[in-house]
């Protein structure tokens, strides 16, 4: 979780993780503990440039 969050971090746009009817901030550590991680969890990107970059890095992450 800490890579995931330090990865993200880098980018100055907006990254949700939603579950059900959660919504948290995905560079808040805290935030994603707060979370079901047993249960399916959606991401959210707000950007609209540079998606390629954005997603190399998530590459890892994906299920």
């Amino acid at each position: 979780m800490k890579s995931f969050v330090n990865d993200i971090t880098k980018f100055d746009y907006d990254f949700d993780l939603v579950s059900g009817r959660y919504v948290i901030d995905a560079k808040s550590i805290m935030g994603i503990f707060s979370l079901d991680l047993s249960k399916p969890i959606d991401l959210n990107i707000h950007a609209e440039e540079c998606l390629d970059e954005v997603m190399t890095t998530l590459k890892p992450y994906l299920i």
